[in-house]
């Protein structure tokens, strides 16, 4: 059975989790930059007080096998549960 999803309120939308490039070998120490990445890491979701199952009712994309921790991520959860927590929302 589908879970239940969240009601988000008109022009609040998910915000997409951002990774870093894979650096290539023959690039040197150039930094790659960043991409969209598959979804949130359990350590983000832990870092701002929300479950996996909380995440997905909320429509957040949550990878499972990604372990590292991004500030930018992290602060993107932040403002969103911000903005939903204003509207009125309740997590």
């Amino acid at each position: 059975m589908a879970r239940a999803r969240i009601q988000l309120p008109p022009g609040v939308e998910p915000p997409k989790a951002l990774v870093k490039k894979p650096r290539l070998v023959k690039q040197g120490p150039i930094e790659p930059g960043l991409r969209e990445g598959r979804g949130f890491s359990l350590g983000e979701l832990e870092a701002v007080g929300l479950t996996p199952k909380q995440a997905m009712k909320l429509g957040l994309y949550v990878d499972k096998r990604r372990k590292s921790v991004h500030e930018w991520n992290v602060k993107a959860l932040q403002e969103f549960l911000e903005k939903l927590r204003k509207a009125g929302v309740k997590i």
